[in-house]
């Protein structure tokens, strides 16, 4: 067997390891892709490493994702990209599945009883996403601005479209500022292979005249997840409101006690949080029967995650060519600050739904506390949470 077969076996196994075991979101998928990735098997260098998570900050969606696609493709081409792709995400996009899937069948009040203080848990790692993300993108008078301006906007027009149309927004003002990054003195030629590209637009209009004439449920699911996987910047955390005004709000496919029990369960999951979407699948699917809900869970998967994949293996390929513009690098703070506003605004609409007790409160300030003092791990959190509501 070529060295190279054997080094991808391995790398896939590494990759399984991770799946199972990188609990804590995009940072603590971080930590553990240098640790195993970097440290121990070398496949990579923590600067190569460092710059294909930059890549991914250029893009929309899952950037943990693909962050570890991208290093498949490195490693193997696309094939073993693909492959990186499916072991990653599969555990968590089957357990998502069956959550939504014992959401419908199980007793609900039963349910509802077991996970009443994962809501409010939810809001606090929001929160405490929020703020995170604020403290490492927010550094100008510039920033600040966007941030509390998307944060206001957001929270007032919750729709679907406006999200994208800020993140546009604030990335176009910061462009202006691009006189303040050095200048790369002797760049290399700017060489495009757009099929990739021509892929990702192809299935975007295919799905949606697909979606507008069939109006069948599964085509239209595919449709709404993909679109959003191609315009949400910023991770699971900006994803939540999108996710939240769109199938909550707009299309009541799901409660707003039901999506914030699935986006806490989703955070004492290992993997990538974009699996959220399977749940969501699978409940909006509900009335379809098992195979229905099944199948929308793994509609809402592929949608979510094709447009990050087919997005970042366009990129990769000419990314040390275009990292050298100065508008590039400009335009990605007011984009980070956009998401940042997205996130806080996020606190609040999740929040809304939640009764205003003590108790809720208590919780929400608690996990925000326990997760700055980084000491204890998410999914732990999210398990006393359940033993809570089991207890009590």
């Amino acid at each position: 067997m070529p060295t190279r077969r054997v080094r991808g076996i391995i790398f896939l196994k590494d990759v399984a390891l991770l799946a199972v075991t990188a609990f804590g979101g995009p940072q603590a998928h971080t930590a553990m892709m240098l640790r195993l990735l970097v440290d121990k098997r070398r496949y990579l260098t923590s600067a190569e490493l460092l710059e294909i998570m930059a890549l991914c900050q250029l893009l929309p969606g899952p950037g943990s994702t693909q962050t570890i696609t991208a290093i498949g493709f490195r490693l193997g081409g696309p094939n073993l990209a693909y492959l990186t792709l499916l072991v990653w995400m599969l555990p968590a996009v089957c357990i998502m599945t069956a959550a939504g899937l014992a959401m419908n069948y199980l007793d609900k009040e039963q349910v509802a009883r077991l996970v009443q203080y994962i809501q409010p848990i939810a809001v606090g790692f929001v929160a405490y996403s929020a703020y995170k993300i604020s403290e490492k993108v927010i550094h100008t008078k510039t920033s600040v601005a966007l941030m509390v301006a998307a944060a206001m906007l957001a929270y007032r027009f919750q729709l679907p479209s406006v999200l994208p149309l800020l993140l546009f927004g604030g990335g176009l003002v910061t462009t202006f500022r691009y006189r303040k990054h050095a200048v790369v003195t002797q760049k290399q030629p700017l060489r495009i292979e757009w099929a990739n590209f021509i892929l990702w637009g192809g299935v975007f209009i295919a799905a949606a005249v697909l979606g507008h004439y069939t109006r069948e449920l599964p085509v239209l699911l595919f449709e709404n997840f993909y679109r959003n996987g191609s315009l949400v910047f910023g991770g699971g955390q900006v994803l939540a409101p999108l996710l939240f005004a769109e199938f909550v709000e707009f299309k009541s496919y799901l409660s707003a006690p039901e999506f914030l029990s699935g986006y806490g369960l989703t955070q004492a999951l290992p993997g990538p949080n974009f699996a959220f979407a399977s749940y969501i699948g699978a409940l909006a699917m509900r009335d379809y029967g098992l195979g229905g809900q099944i199948a929308g869970g793994l509609v809402a998967a592929a949608g979510i995650f094709m447009p990050g994949t087919l997005l970042i293996f366009f990129l990769i390929r000419f990314w040390d060519q275009l990292k050298q513009y100065r508008v590039v690098k400009a335009s990605m703070e007011g984009i980070n600050a956009v998401s940042a506003g997205l996130v806080c605004a996020a606190v609040f609409l999740l929040y809304h739904p939640l009764p205003d007790t003590p108790v809720n409160l208590g919780l929400i300030g608690a996990t925000f506390l326990v997760l700055l003092w980084e000491k204890i791990p998410s999914y732990l959190i999210v398990l006393a949470g359940l033993l809570a509501g089991v207890v009590f």
